[in-house]
Formats: C-alpha cells, structure tokens, sequence
C-alpha cells in the first residue's frame, strides 16, 4: 500500500530502498554539522520542492523521536506505512547514532543563547532498563524549551543524563561568563552598540 500525504516521511516511499540507508546517515551527518545530501544526487526520484520536505521531514523525525527518547514501539508506529526496508533502514540508524543526534540537540540549546527563552518546562524520570541493560535505574531529565528566534518561537525538546545536564550547565555559565567579559571589556562604540561577537561556550 502507498502512503498517504500527511504520513510522516511518507515522500521516503519513492526512494529504491538500498538507497535507503545512505540518505538517512548523510542527513544525520548533516543534523550533526557536517555535510547534508546533495539534491543533485537525487533529483531522479523527487524534485526540487519534493526534495526540500524530504530533508526537513527526515530531520525533524531523527530530531523528535531522540529528543523525546521514544521507544522502538513508539517509533515503529510512525512508520508503518512504509515498507519494510525502509522501516529497517530508520531504526538501524537510530540504534547507531542516537547519541550523536542527541549530542547535537544539547548544542543546539547552547548555541540559542542569543535568542529569547519564552518558556520552558521539565521532567524528571526514573529510568528502569534499556535494550542494553536490563536493571538501569537511571534518572532522565526531559527539558523542553520555547526559544523565539526572528520573531518565530521554536520549540526544543532533549532527554538528558545527570551527565548531560551537568555538561549542559557548564557550557551554559562558560557561554554567560564570557559574555560577561565580553562587555565589560569591550568598549561601547558611538552608536551605544557592541560588536556582534559569537561564543558557542563548548568545545
């Protein structure tokens, strides 16, 4: 059965599916700062438009679905309306590199400082066991952010260990002490406005 419009990556159905698993790991590598797929590579199966939501579709899903920490059965039920291989290809990605597109969501936090936090709301939880480890007992922070940007408010949403969070915070206070160096060490200059100065606050 073809899927639907409004089917999450349903435009995903198009693409051969050996050819799957190559796109999904260049978008991730592109969510992760590197290099994003090149629409030349791909214009025989969508085109120009087609290829604009296949990127954003994929790379919001990797982003939901590791923000949110959902579970394989949580994310099998957004994908089964594609077939198979394509199923297959998704969650082979997501076991590999879920801790890279987590590490990626924790920067992108950091790096919205110069943007205006509007809201924000967190919860903590226990968690039990992982496909890993049988007996876990592990706290988990969901942290959810409204940051407006250019006069849109964005939504973030990342899971994160006592680790993360302690890294987190770190990069947070380095990103505001040196933003406090910054202005008390750079004069003003004649029309009352600062140099524009960009610190990411992590390595």
């Amino acid at each position: 059965m073809e899927p639907e419009e409004g089917v999450p990556l349903w435009r995903l159905q198009k693409l051969p599916a050996e050819l799957g698993l190559q796109l999904l790991h260049k978008i991730i590598d592109g969510i992760c700062g590197r290099t994003y797929p090149l629409y030349q590579d791909y214009h025989s199966v969508w085109d120009s438009t087609e290829w604009v939501h296949v990127l954003e579709d994929i790379t919001n899903f990797f982003k939901a679905v590791v923000g949110k920490n959902l579970s394989d059965e949580e994310i099998s039920q957004h994908l089964d309306q594609l077939n198979s291989s394509h199923q297959e290809a998704i969650m082979k990605c997501l076991k590999s590199r879920k801790d890279e597109i987590r590490q990626a969501l924790l920067e992108e936090i950091v790096d919205i400082s110069s943007s205006q936090l509007q809201d924000f709301d967190w919860q903590l939880k226990l968690a039990l066991s992982s496909d890993k480890i049988a007996t876990l007992q592990m706290p988990l922070l969901n942290l959810h952010l409204d940051v407006k940007e250019n006069g849109e408010v964005k939504p973030y949403s990342v899971e994160m260990s006592k680790e993360e969070l302690q890294n987190l915070i770190n990069s947070l206070e380095a990103a505001n002490k040196r933003s406090e160096q910054v202005s008390n060490s750079v004069p003003f200059t004649p029309d009352g406005l600062l140099p524009k100065t960009c610190n990411k606050g992590y390595n």
